[in-house]
């Protein structure tokens, strides 16, 4: 399986983001929205963004990792952000730098929405996103 990650001339360049993902080989994994929960439904981080988006990450590197992946074969996320502003685009990605125990998720090609509201009471984040596995 391959992953390439292309960031095009005449786009722009982010450390955490790529343009493009095209991938050759391997199988689509679909991840559900993973908010800022832990394994027994408790929402970590009542109120705290920078807590919640954390607690996504992990929760899609734990996805990913339960069928044989890894964080790097993430190639695509929707990330869903109750009240999107520009402080709260700093918040993520201050979070997304560290989210991994202290290292950066991997880029992809993600979309961040600013949303009214999310389906469990408190959340302020959901991600969902595709994996391209072995």
């Amino acid at each position: 399986m391959e992953i390439e990650r292309i960031n095009p001339k005449g786009l722009f360049v982010l450390d955490a983001f790529t343009q493009i993902v095209r991938t050759k080989g391997g199988r689509l994994a679909f991840i559900a929205g993973q908010g800022g929960f832990d394994e027994r439904f408790n929402l970590i981080g009542a109120g705290d963004l920078f807590a919640q988006v954390v607690q996504a990450f992990r929760n899609l590197r734990t996805a990913v990792e339960s069928i044989g992946g890894t964080v790097e074969q993430i190639v695509s996320t929707n990330m869903y952000i109750v009240g999107l502003d520009a402080q709260k685009v700093e918040i993520f990605q201050k979070a997304m730098a560290v989210a991994l125990d202290g290292k950066p998720f991997p880029p992809n090609a993600s979309t961040m929405i600013g949303v009214q509201s999310l389906a469990g009471e408190g959340m302020l984040v959901e991600i969902s996103a595709f994996a391209v596995i072995d």
